[in-house]
């Protein structure tokens, strides 16, 4: 039986269908199907563009975002597909918050609901910072198949395990 390290929180029957897709070896004919496109998005200038039009759409009072760059350091091993960051520092007199987000390099490679699942995600902590409900609502505010993108994501990456890729 195949152990589906980023599946486990989903019910056993969904498991088992990914299980099946590997039997079959169908699992990136699967993807290449739901996901033929991969974005253009390919340096941080242009990551940091995609990010605040987003915020912008959604998100106009949250706090500025300071920075966006694709992070080479950031891999799975961590659990990290992306990160979101406030750095706090004394200017003269004041104290100044930086909000930065980072992704993981990977994602330069994925498909555009993939980059934009992440980025939403990590915007979505700049209103709430657990994941709770009020969380997932704003995520499905901002991409309403918020959801279903997160669990082929997660496919995604059980995927690139099998295939022996970092």
């Amino acid at each position: 039986m195949t152990a589906l390290k980023y599946l486990q929180a989903y019910p056993a029957a969904l498991q088992e269908q990914v299980r099946q897709l590997i039997a079959k070896d169908q699992l990136g004919a699967y993807l290449e199907q739901r996901y033929p496109e991969r974005h253009a998005v390919q340096s941080d200038k242009a990551l940091y563009a995609y990010a605040l039009a987003l915020k912008q759409e959604h998100l106009r009072n949250a706090p500025s975002i300071d920075k966006v760059l694709f992070d080479n350091r950031l891999d799975l091993t961590h659990r990290a597909l992306g990160l979101h960051t406030t750095i706090s520092r004394v200017q003269g007199g004041n104290l100044k918050s930086k909000k930065e987000i980072r992704i993981a390099s990977l994602f330069k490679e994925a498909a555009p609901q993939f980059l934009r699942m992440i980025v939403v995600h990590e915007l979505a902590h700049f209103k709430e910072s657990d994941h709770n409900k009020a969380f997932y609502k704003l995520c499905q505010y901002m991409m309403p198949d918020y959801h279903q993108v997160e669990f082929d994501l997660r496919v995604y990456l059980t995927w690139r395990d099998l295939q022996g890729k970092p």
